[in-house]
């Protein structure tokens, strides 16, 4: 699985990596976690708002935080 949080690398969008990260580890899920913070890579992923979470290609989550039951459904069903 490979997820990867767009946005600039503002507080927002570093909780959103923190609580992903956190929900990988309680469900021991192994996944690449890459934060992209390239305007131009965010656009080619098609994230228009950030923070985003983008699941194996799919944006999952964007223009919030999500909370850490919310990252963990995202991550299950991802």
């Amino acid at each position: 699985m490979k997820v990867q949080i767009a946005g600039p690398g503002c507080p927002k969008c570093q909780t959103t990596e923190k609580t992903v990260k956190e929900a990988l580890a309680e469900l021991n899920r192994d996944a690449e976690v890459i934060h992209v913070t390239d305007y131009q890579e965010m656009a080619r992923l098609g994230v228009r708002i950030t923070p985003a979470v983008v699941i194996d290609g799919k944006i999952a989550l964007a223009g919030r935080v999500p909370s850490l039951e919310e990252a963990k459904d995202l991550l299950q069903s991802g």
